[in-house]
């Protein structure tokens, strides 16, 4: 029974490891900062280093990924302001360990007073304040 066991967990893992069977999961940024602020992203995970990238009022950064039954983690930092000096660092996504998602949405919205976050449909909410 043991053998069984181990064999549906193979397929189970190679199965959720298949990149073209799953939909992948997106993070989006947007910057709904005043005109002229520039908004600054860097995100990075244990496997990947997404750069730098530079966002104008209204434009939208966006990177899709599948998750690993290791734990996906993406951190990010943002930065916004004269001389980028506002900042705010925090995990733009994290996965579970062994149970893998597909397909999952995570919107943050750059704004005056912080950083708003929304999965899905659900209305953002404010999770982060700019700091010095």
């Amino acid at each position: 029974m043991n053998s069984f066991l181990c064999f549906l967990l193979i397929i189970a893992l190679c199965l959720g490891s298949s990149n073209a069977i799953w939909e992948k999961n997106t993070v989006h940024f947007k910057n709904s900062l005043g005109p002229q602020n520039i908004l600054k992203i860097h995100c990075v995970s244990n496997e990947d280093n997404l750069g730098i990238h530079y966002l104008s009022p209204g434009q939208t950064y966006d990177f899709s990924f599948h998750d690993s039954a290791l734990k996906t983690k993406f951190n990010c930092d943002l930065w916004q302001g004269p001389d980028f000096r506002f900042h705010a660092s925090f995990t733009a996504y994290e996965g579970k360990v062994i149970i893998v998602r597909y397909g999952i949405n995570v919107f943050w919205d750059a704004r005056e007073e912080g950083i708003y976050r929304a999965e899905g449909k659900e209305t953002p909410k404010l999770l982060y304040s700019w700091t010095l």
